[in-house]
């Protein structure tokens, strides 16, 4: 537990606040205090007691003023300068959609800094309280009951002081990172997948031993080798099995049929290096590092703009409207809206860029542009600020709306024209594939084209039909 921070906070609320606080052993009636092993922020929401992990705690505030960014979620109020370093600021009253006053621009709001990663921003709550230690051991798991807040956004409640306490899991609701549990769960399965792997060398000495019998029997028994085939399409299919089940467990990446060629490509590949199975994280990495799209959460080159373009079609509607699921922290949406801005001139564009990546579609519309695009095909794109910084111009920022959204959820949108959605179907389980996929059909217009990872393959099953310009392909329905 680090000490420092804890008083560090102290000193914070009582100067801020003028209330005194403590790290609880006295309020809690425990004598044994080395029995405390968790610290905790503790502040309300519309009267409700809640708490964070001190850890993820780096300051407290007060501060108003926020600078209004156009085109974020509603729980976004905007940025501040802290200390040079500018932040996004979140309401976690709207976040949990609780109804909050009407807000006075000049009022003074109270904030928590907090710190996921290397990722920095404050968060305005009601009041902010005290640092409270308990037992780690007496923090009990969330109850459906807690209605206001989803429970998959609570790590837990414990009860301190006579108050009853409700922990936030800030990590799954700023950092889309698997929960403890997730993560538990996972390790479970990958146990069991390297249990099961220790027999895939007694299949392979079976095969070869078939194999090596073939050779003696061959002329008395013709169905041997009939036999040989059989073990080493079993072997094939048992270590293909542990592929698969390797990037499911550590890239949460679902073999199916949409990007299966490839997985079967890949994996002969895989076995001509020496390779059999995905045995850590860093072997699904080496295995999926040729699967992903070109330019994927970066800028794109001249090349593959003009390939997006010559896929999109005629179009003389008034409005463009792209669903863009997976738009990561950013890149993706702005180059796709240059390219839309310059295929349909006389149209308004209108792109619903989402993921669920909380930080990244927060920040993304305050990313900053590297001056070396200004030599691109993005300069005509580009506006230079006063301090000599690029940016993009006003009506590619307001072509795009940030959203904090997971596709394979109800999606309420209106009809599209476009769905770019590159690698983001192979990152779903099963069902959710299905489901988004149907909810793309539904809601393509016509004339509509859709977008997914250059890997990746939408079914003709379904009644989707494609037109492909080098490595990308666009489908419709036909």
């Amino acid at each position: 537990m680090d000490d420092t921070k804890i008083k560090s906070i102290n000193d914070q609320l009582s100067e801020q606040f003028g209330q005194p606080v403590t790290s609880n052993t006295q309020d809690m009636n425990i004598k044994d205090t080395s029995v405390i092993d968790f610290k905790m922020v503790t502040f309300s929401l519309a009267g409700k007691d809640y708490a964070i992990d001190i850890m993820h705690v780096k300051e407290i505030a007060k501060a108003g003023r926020f600078t209004y960014v156009p085109n974020t979620l509603p729980f976004v109020l905007g940025v501040y300068n802290l200390r040079g370093d500018i932040i996004p600021i979140l309401d976690l009253r709207l976040f949990f959609n609780i109804d909050v006053p009407e807000r006075d621009e000049n009022q003074l709001e109270n904030l928590l800094i907090l710190s996921i990663g290397d990722q920095t921003f404050g968060v305005v709550v009601d009041k902010i309280d005290k640092v409270v230690g308990v037992r780690k051991s007496s923090i009990q798991p969330p109850h459906p009951l807690f209605g206001d807040i989803n429970i998959k956004y609570i790590y837990g409640v414990v009860e301190a002081n006579s108050r009853l306490y409700v922990l936030l899991d800030i990590t799954r609701i700023f950092a889309s990172k698997a929960s403890a549990e997730e993560a538990q769960a996972k390790k479970v399965r990958v146990e069991h997948m390297k249990q099961a792997a220790t027999s895939a060398p007694a299949v392979k000495a079976s095969a070869n031993s078939s194999a090596s019998g073939d050779k003696v029997s061959v002329a008395k028994d013709e169905g041997a080798k009939d036999s040989v085939g059989a073990s080493e399409s079993s072997k094939t299919e048992v270590d293909l099995h542990f592929i698969e089940e390797g990037l499911k467990n550590y890239k949460k990446f679902t073999v199916s049929d949409i990007n299966k060629d490839w997985i079967y490509y890949r994996f002969s590949e895989w076995q001509k290096e020496g390779k059999n199975l995905v045995q850590n994280e860093t072997d699904a990495d080496s295995f999926l590092r040729p699967f992903w799209s070109k330019h994927n959460d970066t800028w794109w080159s001249k090349e593959y703009a003009d390939s997006v373009m010559a896929l999109l079609p005629d179009n003389n509607a008034k409005q463009i409207v792209v669903w863009n699921p997976g738009c990561g922290k950013g890149c993706e949406s702005y180059s796709l809206a240059c390219v839309l801005s310059k295929k349909y001139p006389d149209a308004k564009i209108r792109i619903y860029a989402q993921d669920i990546d909380l930080i990244k579609v927060s920040n993304a519309s305050l990313m900053s542009v590297p001056s070396d695009l200004a030599g691109t095909w993005y300069n005509e794109y580009l506006s230079k600020k006063a301090s000599g910084e690029y940016t993009f111009n006003q009506s590619i920022k307001d072509s795009i709306m940030f959203e904090y959204h997971d596709c394979k959820n109800t999606n309420a949108l209106p009809m599209v024209d476009v769905v770019f959605a590159r690698d983001v179907l192979s990152l779903l389980e099963k069902e959710s594939q299905d489901f988004v996929i149907n909810d793309f059909l539904e809601k393509m217009k016509g004339n509509a084209v859709a977008f997914v990872g250059e890997n990746e393959s939408l079914p003709s099953s379904l009644g989707f039909g494609e037109n492909t310009v080098g490595t990308l392909t666009a489908y419709n329905k036909e």
